[in-house]
């Protein structure tokens, strides 16, 4: 098994053993060393009191995007930190597609930025995760 097959497995199975992925609809569109592209598509219940898209969403799906690409070689990785801005809001039926891309990785920590645009290309947020690996495998292989 190569390094992005072990990073597509990983993202799989990490969906898979999740309860919040699964709820919100997320789908991997990819996932491979480094890279990871997720959808989800907002309903009524994902929006806030202005009705549009929850912050904590559209977070959440950045979120989701950075653990899987932080995770992708198979060695136990957590968040440090994290931070987002938000650039436009997204409603009810809009799908989110979240895209991540490790930064750099130097020793336990690594930096990963990800892009959240609605399907039509409407950049909706950026976020940046911070990474501390801790060990452990999450596959068998």
């Amino acid at each position: 098994m190569d390094a992005d097959q072990l990073a597509n497995r990983v993202a799989h199975e990490m969906l898979a053993a999740e309860g919040t992925g699964p709820s919100w609809g997320i789908e991997i569109e990819e996932a491979r060393e480094g890279y990871v592209r997720l959808r989800m598509t907002l309903r009524d219940d994902m929006l806030n009191g202005h009705g549009i898209a929850h912050g904590g969403m559209v977070f959440s799906l950045a979120d989701t995007a950075f653990a899987y690409v932080c995770n992708g070689g198979n060695e136990r990785t957590v968040a440090a930190q994290a931070n987002i801005v938000f650039l436009d809001a997204a409603k009810a039926g809009e799908t989110l597609i979240a895209e991540a891309e490790e930064i750099s990785r130097v020793g336990r920590s690594g930096v990963t930025r990800v892009t959240v645009r609605a399907s039509d290309g409407r950049p909706i947020a950026e976020f940046t995760g911070y990474s501390r690996t801790i060990g452990g495998a999450i596959v068998e292989v």
